[in-house]
């Protein structure tokens, strides 16, 4: 998926990953009892921020890696009629290998 937008410094813009809808059992979750999931593919990476003399320090994560963010990061956004996240790198908590 490509996006219309370019995040600016240490900014990355992540789409959520579905959740199941149903439990083990096979009780079917209905949209009002799900929580939000908190892992995601990168759809967009900025280009990073600057260290103190002025280098840039390149992003650890690049389009197309599936991470791990907190239930609450990140700043909900619609961009080319997708519902998507635009969250700091700081807020993701690793990769998924």
């Amino acid at each position: 998926m490509s996006v219309n937008f370019r995040p600016l410094g240490s900014r990355v813009v992540v789409e959520r990953l579905d959740e199941d809808e149903k439990t083990a059992g096979g009780i079917i979750i209905p949209d009002s009892a799900k929580e939000k999931p908190s892992q995601g593919k990168i759809v967009a990476v900025g280009a990073g921020e600057r260290d103190d003399n002025g280098k840039q320090v390149e992003m650890e994560v690049s389009v197309g890696d599936t991470v791990l963010f907190g239930k609450w990061s990140g700043t909900e956004v619609k961009l080319d009629g997708k519902d998507l996240l635009i969250m700091k790198e700081s807020d993701i908590m690793g990769v998924v290998a």
